[in-house]
């Protein structure tokens, strides 16, 4: 994933980037979570593609990742891939990682499956927009699982992501 500030970071680096990218202090690291996510049913990852990204969705991310920053939340545990079998189980193994997570994100608005949909939404979207640019991420992305109105919505809001990225507000 890349933001406006150009950077090209490998495959790892993508996933990384994309969980952190919207609210990183709040998800595990992306490696884990990728291979945590590929353990999803299809159930799930019908329902992550067809998440759809709004203002008021990213307008509470946006908050969310602020005030988890304000409280010095950090980077979750990478996910036990063993442990998830559904969008519900990776939730779990997130918001177990510091306490103040659930009560952090439920102030906004949003159960941790909800949470996890939105993020996983946008970081896919930020992969795409990534992958423009890089030859070794287009390669693994699978379009059948692209939604190309989160695509266009994270294109529309790169530089907002990329300020709260370098610790703008």
């Amino acid at each position: 994933m890349t933001t406006t500030t150009q950077r090209k970071p490998g495959m790892a680096t993508a996933w990384l980037f994309g969980l952190w990218l919207a609210f990183a202090a709040l998800l595990p690291h992306p490696a884990a979570a990728q291979s945590a996510t590929q353990g999803l049913t299809e159930a799930d990852k019908q329902q992550i593609k067809d998440y759809k990204l709004n203002e008021d969705v990213f307008g509470r991310l946006m908050a969310a990742t602020k005030e988890a920053r304000t409280q010095g939340i950090r980077s979750q545990a990478t996910p036990d891939p063993t442990k998830v079998h559904n969008l519900d189980d990776l939730a779990a193994q997130a918001m177990s990682g510091d306490a103040r997570i659930a009560p952090l994100i439920k102030k906004y608005g949003f159960s941790p499956r909800e949470f996890m949909l939105a993020n996983i939404a946008l970081m896919n979207a930020a992969i795409v927009v990534q992958s423009r640019s890089d030859p070794a991420v287009a390669k693994a992305i699978d379009q059948s699982k692209v939604n190309m109105a989160n695509v266009t919505f994270y294109e529309s809001h790169q530089a907002k992501i990329a300020a709260l990225m370098g610790g703008g507000q």
